[in-house]
This record gives structure tokens, C-alpha cells and sequence, in this order.
């Protein structure tokens, strides 16, 4: 069985708070694009004593056992059983891009496994069992744009606001520790809520709508500062990082002519 985890990106991003279980509270939208990666499992005909992973596409720089794919193969088997697979993840997203690449592939392992076993977990249950995985995980359990709340958890459905417009992703080939990134970061609870700020039109969020992340990661390398000036230069309607870091997305009203210094790290573009 093949399926086709997505990438997301973050329409704003606001660390609202530190909390006692070492995590931060934020403020964001995750929106999904159809930037994908491909996973493929089977259930090998020959008994095998444990779960077996191939990685191929872009390198994630781990050994596949501690890949987030067989993580959540081990977390899911302390619920259900079910019988050991061979496994292909063909990497598209890149690692450490603030795309939730990682979690997109996890969470859509838990939904398909579930489906195609028949586990009978329901909803609110692969995303409790998600969040074990990563903050970001229960996003990618339904995968609709969601204002995301508490760690990133908690999710109210908003409504498709970049639907019909142009988007182009890129990413520097840099990457940024989001250890490091939380670390560095001011939190504060911002005066406006997120929600307000997307119903206004695009146009007007530049500005309004912002990523804490970006000084820290703007000072680390200035080259993701600069994709993001070069993209409102070439007509971006609003310019943003996604997440952490390091990708960088522009919106527009219909497809740019990017600079060639550009075109070289553009990841993914299209309509959304």
C-alpha cells in the first residue's frame, strides 16, 4: 500500500508561553500543500522477525532505525498487534525545513496501518498516540488548515484562506535545531489572536502576521532572510518561514518570474 504524507506550512507562529513539562505554548495555523512524501509498506510473504525500512530521495542524515517511521511502528505495537512490515519512505520534504515532514510520515503510517489492520482506533486516539511522537503529529491526523494551540495539539478548523493562490516554497538546503530556535525565542502573548488576522485579506498581512522564529534564525543564516525580502521583491503578496525553519514561502495572485538566484532552491510551487 502507498500513500502520501503532505507538508504543511505555518501562517504565523506565536510562542505564547513556556510551560512546566518543558514545552512551549504557541499560536499558529498549519496549513497543509501538496508537497508529499511516498511511503510504501508491505507484509513481506517470508516471516520476518521485526519491521525493515528503506529510505531513499533526500538524505535524512539518521540510521533507519531511528527513523520516526519505525518509532511509530514500535509506539503503535504497544496498542495492537499486528504483523511485521517491510517499509519504503521516498523523501521529498526536507529534514529540518519547518515543513513537518517527519510528522506528516508518522501520523500517515498510524492512519493507513489502522485502516488497512482494521485496529479500530478511533480519531481522538491515533492523535493522543500521535502527540507521543511529536507536537505537530495530531496536525497530520486529519490534515485540514487548523489553528493549533497549547503545544500544538490543540486544533479548531479554520477555513481554506490561501485556496486559488499561487505558492512557491523554498528551501536554503540550511537547517535550523528547533531545540536551539525554542531557546532563543521570546515568549509573549500577542494582542491580536491569529484568527482575526487571516480573515483579513492577504494583502494585509504583511506585517500583522508574523513568525517568532525568524530573528533567530535570520541572524543564524542570513541567506533565509534574504530569500524572504527576494520574494516580496518579486511581487509576494505576504512572505513568511515556515515553523522553525529553514524553508521560506511566498503567496501570490498568480505564478512569479523569480530571479534565477532564486529558482535554484524552490522546493515546491503551485495553486494551492
Amino acid at each position: 500500500m502507498v500513500v502520501f504524507p503532505n507538508a504543511k506550512i505555518n501562517i504565523g507562529l506565536r510562542i505564547t508561553g513556556r510551560r512546566p513539562d518543558g514545552y512551549h505554548d504557541i499560536e499558529t495555523i498549519f496549513y497543509p500543500v501538496r508537497l508529499s512524501d511516498a511511503l510504501e509498506f508491505v507484509v513481506p510473504d517470508q516471516t520476518i522477525i521485526k519491521d525493515i525500512l528503506k529510505v531513499t530521495g533526500i538524505d535524512t542524515g539518521r540510521i533507519p532505525d531511528d527513523n520516526l517511521v519505525i518509532k511509530t511502528l514500535l509506539k503503535l505495537r504497544g496498542k495492537s498487534s499486528f504483523p511485521y512490515l517491510k517499509i519504503h519512505l521516498h523523501k521529498v520534504i526536507p529534514v529540518g525545513a519547518g515543513l513537518g515532514g517527519g510528522s506528516s510520515d508518522a501520523a500517515c503510517l498510524l492512519k493507513v496501518i489502522n485502516r488497512h489492520f482494521r485496529l479500530n482506533i478511533d480519531n481522538s486516539d491515533l492523535k493522543a498516540l500521535s502527540l507521543e511522537l511529536g507536537s505537530d503529529c495530531p496536525f497530520f491526523v486529519d490534515c485540514i488548515p487548523s489553528l493549533a494551540s497549547g503545544r500544538g495539539e490543540i486544533l479548531t478548523p479554520v477555513k481554506p484562506v490561501l485556496s486559488g493562490y499561487y505558492l512557491v516554497i523554498i528551501n536554503p538546503g540550511v537547517g535550523i535545531n528547533t531545540v536551539e530556535a525554542y531557546q532563543n525565542c521570546r515568549p509573549g502573548v500577542p494582542s491580536t489572536s491569529l484568527i482575526e488576522l487571516v480573515e483579513r485579506p492577504v494583502i494585509e498581512w504583511k506585517g500583522l502576521i508574523v513568525n517568532d522564529f525568524e530573528d533567530f534564525a535570520f541572524k543564524k543564516h542570513p541567506l533565509i532572510g534574504d530569500i524572504k525580502e527576494e520574494l516580496y521583491r518579486s511581487s509576494a503578496l505576504f512572505s513568511l518561514m515556515s515553523g522553525s525553519g529553514s524553508s521560506v514561502y511566498g503567496i501570490f495572485s498568480e505564478k512569479p518570474k523569480l530571479p534565477m538566484e532564486l529558482t535554484e532552491y524552490v522546493i515546491w510551487e503551485g495553486v494551492i
